[in-house]
C-alpha cells in the first residue's frame, strides 16, 4: 500500500491522461515526485483495451497522435484495441511516465491545509492539484423502461459486446442512434435470425464531408453547455453520423430500417403503445456512457443544472481540479489540447511566476 504526497495526481491513463503526463514532464514536474498517473486498468490502452475484437483500425472514426509521438502505421484489418494499447504502452515507456496500475481511486476529499486527499484501493495519495481523465467507458448508461427486469432473454450494453458470433440465430433488438449502434447492428445482422433497430430520435445521418470547421463548431456547442453547468452532450452527438460506404451497404440491405422507441419491455420482447410487438432473445443497449466522476462527489462540484461548471479544463468551483476528456475535450484531438491547457493552468496556480512556453 502506497501513501505518497505529490504536486499533481492524474487519474486515468487514456489519451487525455497520457497527454497530461507528457505536458507535466515538459513543464518540469518530476515523474514520481512531482506527479503520478493512477490508472484503474491492468495494462495500457485506456478504454481502447476494452473495445470489441471486430473493431478494426479501418473502422475507427479517426485517431489523433499523442504529443511528440506519431501514431504507428497499422494495417486496416488490425484490431484497434491491440494497436492502440501497444501505442500507449510504447508512449508510457518512451517518456518515462509514472503510471501506477491497477489503482482505483474511490474518493477525493478536500483537506484543511488546501491539499486533496485521494483514497484508493492501494493506499492514499495527497496532491496540490488534480487532473481527472477518467473518461466514460466505466460508466455505461442503461435507460430505464417499464418491464426491463421481466425480460427473460439477455440484455447487454456496448461495453459488454465482444463480437457477433454469440448472437447467431437469435432475434436481437438494438437500441441507440449513435455510431456504435450502427456498427454493431451491421455486424449482428449478418448472423442473427433477425434484427430490429429502435431509437428515441431519428438517426442524424449526414451526407457531407466533415471538415475541421464542422469539428470546431461541434466542440463550441458542447463547450457552451459545460460553461453554464449543464451536463455535456457528446461531440459525436453534435456532429451526427457520417454516411460511409458501410452505411450505404446496410441501407441497401434494409438493415437500417428504424423504429421509434418502444414503450415497454415484456418477458419475450418489446412492445409499443399502439399494439406493435417484436419478439426478442437479446436487447443490445447502445445507449452511450456518462462521465465517470463519482469519486469526485465529496468535492461537491456539481452545479444546479446537474453538470459541472467549467472554464476550459478548470472546474469553476475549485481551481485545483481540471477535467480533461470531458465535454468539449472528449475526443482524441481535444484530449491532447486539453492536457496541455490543464498543465499550463496548474503550473500557474502552483508557481504563479512561471509560465509555460
Amino acid at each position: 500500500m502506497e501513501n505518497r504526497s505529490v504536486d499533481v495526481v492524474v487519474i486515468g491513463a487514456g489519451q487525455a491522461g497520457l497527454s497530461a503526463g507528457y505536458h507535466l514532464r515538459r513543464a518540469g514536474f518530476a515523474p514520481g515526485a512531482g506527479f503520478v498517473i493512477l490508472d484503474a486498468d491492468d495494462g495500457p490502452g485506456g478504454a481502447w483495451r476494452h473495445r470489441w475484437p471486430t473493431l478494426t483500425v479501418e473502422r475507427v472514426h479517426g485517431f489523433h497522435d499523442l504529443p511528440a509521438m506519431p501514431f504507428p502505421a497499422a494495417g486496416p484489418d488490425q484490431q484497434a484495441a491491440q494497436v492502440v494499447s501497444d501505442y500507449f504502452e510504447a508512449y508510457e515507456r518512451e517518456f518515462g511516465l509514472p503510471v501506477r496500475r491497477p489503482v482505483r481511486v474511490k474518493a477525493v476529499h478536500p483537506q484543511p491545509d488546501g491539499r486533496l486527499d485521494l483514497h484508493t484501493d492501494r493506499g492514499r495519495w495527497s496532491a496540490r492539484a488534480l487532473i481527472n481523465a477518467t473518461g466514460t467507458w466505466s460508466r455505461p448508461f442503461w435507460p430505464h423502461y417499464p418491464g426491463r427486469s421481466s425480460f427473460r432473454g439477455r440484455q447487454l450494453h456496448t461495453a459488454d459486446y465482444r463480437g457477433p458470433a454469440e448472437f447467431a440465430g437469435q432475434r436481437v433488438v438494438v437500441v441507440g442512434a449513435g455510431t456504435s449502434a450502427v456498427q454493431l447492428l451491421g455486424e449482428v445482422s449478418a448472423v442473427a435470425a433477425g434484427t430490429t433497430w429502435v431509437t428515441r430520435r431519428p438517426p442524424d445521418f449526414r451526407e457531407i464531408e466533415f471538415t475541421s470547421e464542422h469539428g470546431r463548431a461541434a466542440v463550441a456547442l458542447v463547450d457552451a453547455r459545460v460553461r453554464t453547468g449543464r451536463p455535456p452532450t457528446s461531440v459525436v452527438g453534435v456532429t451526427g453520423l457520417p454516411v460511409t460506404p458501410e452505411v450505404r451497404r446496410l441501407r441497401e440491405q434494409g438493415v437500417l430500417t428504424r423504429l421509434p422507441m418502444f414503450d415497454r419491455i415484456t418477458p419475450d420482447g418489446v412492445a409499443w403503445a399502439d399494439g406493435r410487438f417484436v419478439a426478442a432473445d437479446v436487447i443490445l443497449w447502445c445507449t452511450g456512457f456518462r462521465a465517470a466522476l463519482d469519486h469526485l462527489a465529496p468535492l461537491k462540484l456539481r452545479a444546479p443544472g446537474g453538470g459541472i461548471t467549467m472554464d476550459g479544463t478548470r472546474v469553476v468551483a475549485d481551481d485545483r481540479i481540471h477535467l480533461i476528456g470531458y465535454g468539449p475535450s472528449a475526443s482524441t484531438i481535444g484530449a491532447n489540447r486539453a492536457g496541455r491547457a490543464a498543465v499550463r493552468e496548474i503550473r500557474a496556480l502552483l508557481a504563479p511566476a512561471t509560465v509555460l512556453d
